[in-house]
């Protein structure tokens, strides 16, 4: 019989296990309420977020480069082409030994030791999962075959197809096109990288990097489902890209090879333009170099080759090489001596072969040693008498040849779309104060009524100024783009022209006080080639239509004043440069030249000759050459 102690005891402890089986259903009650909340929150209050935290871990939006615009001459011939090219490409997930793959790529074609630092580095550059890096770029397709037979023993490599950029005509236009080359380091600093995400090339030089902005297009989109390590499993949704617009050009790719067989074996620039409309004709820089080398990134010994090449086929002449304009810039200093009443249009002066700032200083040599006798403006434009602009030099000072000559775009860059043009140097007063903390004497402006002394002009700002005496005083807006081409509805060509031109501004027009003027100035120009005593008159036989020009050949190392210049004594690379400006038909200008031969020694015996085949051919459309050079 049990004691009430052990009822009591057996009591207590069923009502001890009910409490703690109580406690334990409200706390799993508790717990499984949390949890309901917890799945309630994720599932229904926060739905939105984090179905958006899944997609973007399951859908990824992907780039599509554009296709580059195309650029055509003034004839519709095409100048920049897209090419398709293969390319060897690795992908690192895919690759468990790096090495030992580019070991075996190397034995199947060739790899030189420049690919593979450069894909090294793209190696190392930020970049999506599951993207390829290319190794070398236009295989053949002997090479393409070798590694295809051989994908078996390299995971991870792929032979992938891409649209290059090619220029048809290589060295002929790479000085005025430019080239396009693969993004670096500082392009990344100054581009917006959304814009080019997807685009391996940018515009460097030239037309290509001036319009770049429209030349590119704009990128395109797709959006692609991955699994978790970022491997595309199908493509969800597409937008295609929009392709860069197609530029038409004014140059002429006929005169453009035709002028560089003429100066051949010459270092030496051409530029020809149409008075009319300003457009450029001809952008010649001799000797160049192929622009197609630099697209997929040139190599040590062919860049190497070009840089230390004492021709210098890299250097842009026509934009880039400042000259001493020498007698080319005669007529305008003419017309700044008669206009700003320093002297009258009648002027004349009695032509020793020297001109003296004082009786008995130094003498300024005419390059006639015995001179001219008596010289009007006629004469002096006509025979390139620098006496005669010695003192009218002298008379006018600094000031207003300097602001004759801002104009005509000197010390000016005008031309709106060749981006490497320098200024060159006007000089003034204020320039040399600062440049060489000197006053400027009478001697610095006799040596500028010449073009020589501290003045420095380039070929293209020759050309444009020479438009200008063409068009008497009227400016058009010097540029290389005719327009872009818009299709219309009908299918017809339209050209327009971008922002890029219309918000450039145009020169003013030249303000003369006398109109009248233009006439004598451009009748000394005539008279240096039709006339009996023309400078360039030899030139001027046979023509068939009439030609203004003036010739001119400037110093590049200085002579002793009582000694006479002896190309035959002094090296090569100091002979003087020669240079010759010209426009015809002189009624109605078509096309305005300048011709710059480094060293070449007379403007009248070496560049007047250049610009007259360059007119011939461009006015009768016959662009052949005999063995010797010369037109049929």
């Amino acid at each position: 019989m049990y004691s009430n102690d052990t009822f009591n005891q057996s009591s207590k402890e069923s009502r001890t296990f009910t409490r703690r089986v109580i406690l334990a259903f409200l706390i799993v009650l508790i717990l499984f309420s949390v949890l309901i909340g917890r799945v309630y929150f994720l599932q229904v209050v926060e739905y939105e977020r984090y179905t958006a935290i899944s997609d973007r871990n399951r859908i990824q939006l992907q780039p599509v480069a554009p296709r580059r615009g195309l650029i055509y001459d003034r004839n519709g011939i095409l100048l920049a082409d897209n090419q398709p090219t293969f390319s060897v490409t690795l992908l690192r997930e895919e690759i468990s030994n790096m090495d030992e793959t580019l070991e075996t790529l190397s034995e199947l074609i060739d790899i030189a030791e420049r690919d593979v630092e450069r894909f090294r580095q793209r190696l190392q550059q930020r970049r999506r999962p599951y993207e390829t890096v290319p190794l070398r770029f236009r295989l053949t397709e002997e090479e393409i075959a070798r590694i295809s037979v051989n994908y078996h023993r390299l995971p991870g490599v792929q032979v992938e197809a891409d649209l290059i950029r090619f220029y048809p005509f290589g060295e002929s236009l790479a000085h005025v096109l430019g080239y396009v080359g693969r993004i670096n380091e500082r392009d990344l600093e100054r581009i917006d990288t959304a814009k080019y995400a997807g685009t391996d090339y940018i515009g460097k030089l030239g037309i290509e990097r001036f319009y770049e902005p429209i030349l590119h297009g704009e990128v395109g989109f797709q959006k692609v489902e991955t699994n978790a390590r970022g491997r595309v499993l199908r493509i969800l949704e597409h937008e295609d890209p929009k392709p860069g617009v197609d530029l038409k050009l004014s140059l002429d790719i006929q005169l453009q090879q035709f002028t560089e067989k003429v100066l051949q074996g010459w270092k030496a620039s051409v530029v020809a333009i149409d008075p009319e409309t300003g457009g450029i004709l001809a952008l010649v820089s001799t000797p160049a170099y192929d622009p197609n080398l630099f697209v997929t990134g040139i190599s040590n010994a062919d860049y190497n080759e070009l840089r230390d090449s004492p021709d210098l086929p890299l250097f842009n002449r026509a934009v880039r090489g400042g000259y001493p304009p020498g007698s080319t810039i005669k007529p305008i200093m003419a017309m700044a001596a008669i206009d700003s009443n320093t002297v009258r249009a009648d002027y004349t002066i009695w032509d020793p072969g020297y001109y003296q700032v004082t009786q008995g200083g130094r003498r300024y040599r005419d390059w006639r040693r015995g001179g001219h006798g008596r010289v009007n403006m006629n004469l002096a434009i006509a025979q390139s008498v620098d006496t005669w602009f010695y003192d009218v030099g002298h008379r006018m000072g600094n000031e207003p040849m300097a602001h004759y000559m801002r104009m005509f775009g000197f010390g000016e860059i005008t031309a709106v779309d060749t981006p490497e043009a320098i200024r060159g140097v006007l000089p003034t007063r204020d320039w040399k104060r600062a440049t060489m903390n000197e006053p400027w004497y009478p001697g610095d402006s006799i040596n500028m009524s010449i073009g020589q002394g501290y003045m420095v002009a380039t070929p293209l700002q020759l050309a444009i100024a020479t438009a200008v005496l063409a068009n008497r005083g009227r400016w058009v807006q010097p540029r290389v783009l005719m327009g872009v081409i818009d299709e219309t509805n009908e299918g017809e060509e339209r050209l327009t022209l971008p922002d890029l031109v219309t918000q450039h501004p145009v020169p003013a027009d030249v303000d003369v006080k006398n109109p009248d003027l233009w006439g004598p100035i451009i009748q000394g120009m005539v008279d240096v080639v039709h006339g009996p005593t023309g400078t360039a008159r030899r030139v001027g036989q046979g023509m068939t239509y009439k030609m203004a020009g003036k010739t001119g050949t400037a110093q590049v190392i200085g002579i002793a004043q009582d000694a006479r210049y002896d190309a035959s004594k002094i090296d090569a690379r100091f002979h003087d440069h020669a240079l010759f400006i010209g426009f015809a038909p002189v009624e109605n200008p078509e096309i305005a030249v300048a011709v710059v031969v480094e060293n070449g020694g007379g403007g009248s015996s070496v560049a007047a000759p250049i610009a007259r085949k360059v007119m011939d051919a461009w006015l009768s459309g016959n662009y052949t050459l005999d063995d010797e050079g010369e037109m049929p």
